[in-house]
């Protein structure tokens, strides 16, 4: 039986069970930080169960003196996401184990000081924030566009990576919470100005993050454009299902529907060779412990899997840690996905309540196009023009298995 016919079949009788766990549940210190500035209020659903409207407080000051807000969203069933318009980034993460009991499942910081120490800037790990212009790598940060090349900004040895060295991580984006059909929104906003990083042309952008009523969190993605410009949106989250119970995510069983990745040089810009997976330690057709085969990857996992379907909304990942319970199901309209197992993370940052993020305490689910594709012609094209509105979903569906 699949995950998500389990899932199908779990659902009614894990509501009732997750909103009371939702109401025993005490306060974490990443509630604490999201303690709400605005009027409580609350909505109910057709089957009775409520949840508060989008909440506000402060986050803290950026190093420029301009003040952070951090949102909190919940759903019906008690689960709730906390974003910052810093960045973009998703701070927290409170989905229920097998038991009902909700926990953060999201590396990140209390609030907006650990987001700017020296130690984080050093590191430059990109906690759940939003990624761009270009997510990944481009080769020494160097591409032609119609015949005119570009030079954006370099941060990662010879290459860009991310953006380059102030991308939309360390932006403070304007942000609108509200509600849609499917659950509570966070609508983020930036201008993107010519020439920032080196890249052509004002680009508009807008991501919407959704905590949906069937627990899952949604992301989408829309830009516009003025001139021809790389594009390549994703968001960075460190998940570990386990986090509070275990300091890695090696036990965690990932399964990637792809045949194929991008193969990569010493310094993980893609050759252009597009390699099967059979017979390899990045084969996760089936099931697979992260840890099980880490050793045969040279650094770990950082690779870009080429997913056997490319157009609608498909599935890109589907996670399961064995000891709560938790599931994670990954689904994306992109052609690619970075399956990032934390191997830079070395113990020198110290995150919510406490914990030191050591090697492997996270991996990420990069949705995305392929990495350095402005140089790759045979990769599909990142290249947004002037009146074409770029546009992406990708949704984090959470779930236990019993």
């Amino acid at each position: 039986m699949s995950i998500s016919h389990r899932l199908s079949l779990l659902a009614t009788g894990l509501s009732s069970a997750l909103l009371l766990a939702a109401c025993d549940q005490k306060p974490t210190t990443q509630e604490t930080t999201t303690a709400t500035t605005t009027p409580s209020a609350a909505v109910a659903d057709s089957a009775g169960a409520t949840s508060a409207l989008p909440t506000t407080a402060r986050f803290g000051k950026t190093s420029e003196g301009a003040e952070a807000q951090l949102f909190t969203l919940t759903n019906n069933y008690g689960l709730k996401a906390t974003i910052s318009n810093y960045g973009g980034t998703l701070t927290g993460l409170l989905v229920p184990d097998k038991t009902g009991k909700l926990s953060d499942i999201i590396l990140g910081f209390d609030s907006l000081s650990g987001y700017q120490s020296p130690a984080f800037r050093k590191a430059n790990p990109y906690f759940g924030a939003l990624i761009g212009r270009y997510g990944n790598r481009i080769a020494q940060g160097k591409f032609t566009i119609d015949g005119k090349s570009y030079q954006v900004g370099v941060n990662d040895g010879a290459n860009s990576l991310h953006g380059g060295k102030v991308g939309f991580n360390q932006r403070l984006w304007t942000a609108q919470p509200g509600s849609s059909a499917d659950g509570h929104t966070l609508t983020l906003k930036y201008l993107s100005k010519d020439g920032e990083e080196g890249y052509p042309g004002n680009l508009n952008v807008t991501v919407v993050y959704t905590l949906t009523n069937d627990n899952a969190l949604k992301i989408d993605y829309t830009a516009t454009t003025d001139k021809a410009t790389p594009l390549n949106l994703t968001n960075h989250a460190y998940f570990n299902l386990a986090l509070g119970q275990s300091k890695d995510v090696l036990a965690h069983q990932v399964t990637i529907p792809a045949d194929r990745y991008t193969v990569v040089n010493a310094t993980l810009i893609p050759t252009g060779e597009l390699k099967a997976v059979k017979g390899t330690a990045f084969d996760f057709t089936t099931p697979h412990a992260i840890g099980e085969r880490l050793a045969q990857v040279p650094g770990g996992y950082d690779h870009n899997w080429v997913l056997n379907q490319s157009s609608g909304q498909h599935p890109a990942a589907t996670v399961y840690e064995p000891t709560t319970g938790r599931t994670l199901e990954v689904t994306t309209d992109q052609p690619g996905v970075q399956f990032y197992t934390g191997n830079f993370l070395d113990g020198s940052l110290t995150g919510k309540g406490g914990t030191v993020y050591g090697k492997h305490a996270g991996f990420c689910l990069e949705t995305q196009h392929f990495p350095d594709s402005p140089n790759q012609p045979k990769f599909p094209s990142t290249i947004l023009r002037p009146g074409v509105t770029y546009h992406t979903t990708t949704t984090y569906k959470f779930g236990v298995r019993k």
